[in-house]
């Protein structure tokens, strides 16, 4: 039986592995990231969103929210393709000063994000700067080989076609805010 995301917010054991790893920022030149253990509840979910949009009729149950940069930007899981499991939907991030963008096409090729050294807030950051040069992670890689459905691949080709399958975000986030 396949898990679908209705409501489903079972955290996921590569997730649940990636909390216990150490972000180290290191003066910028690091990973901006800071995993959770269990994703937000859905009334915090939907408290954020309705703040972040300025939007109160909305509800959150689109995202499953499983970390934060250090501005208190979310990274999330975008429960857009009907059906599928959480770890078939894309990451998401979406900053606390307005960035916003889909990091990843699924939680497999997030983990390899992760092993090359870029965090959702690094993606998003860099596409305005066009390059990503993370430094990898050996405890990273390992997570990404033992969870990753996806071939290894390089990071600017993972995030190409996570925004090429999901364009329209930014927009449709835009259409959400009041």
């Amino acid at each position: 039986m396949i898990e679908t995301t209705d409501g489903d917010r079972r955290f996921p054991p590569a997730l649940a592995d990636v909390a216990r790893v150490k972000f180290d920022y290191d003066d910028g030149e690091g990973v901006d990231f800071e995993p959770y253990d269990a994703f937000d509840s859905a009334e915090e979910t939907t408290d954020w969103l309705r703040h972040w949009t300025g939007n109160h009729d909305l509800d959150g149950d689109a995202y499953r929210v499983f970390g934060q940069d250090g501005t208190g930007g979310l990274a999330a899981l975008w429960c857009v393709r009907t059906g599928l499991p959480l770890v078939e939907q894309p990451v998401v991030f979406l900053g606390s000063e307005g960035e916003r963008g889909v990091v990843a096409a699924s939680l497999s090729d997030f983990l390899w994000l992760l092993a090359d050294g870029l965090g959702p807030a690094e993606v998003v950051e860099v596409e305005r700067h066009e390059g990503y040069e993370g430094r990898p992670n050996a405890a990273l890689t390992e997570l990404a080989e033992r969870y990753a459905t996806t071939a290894r691949r390089p990071a600017r080709y993972i995030v190409a076609t996570a925004q090429a399958e999901f364009p329209a975000f930014s927009d449709d986030i835009d259409a959400l805010c009041r």
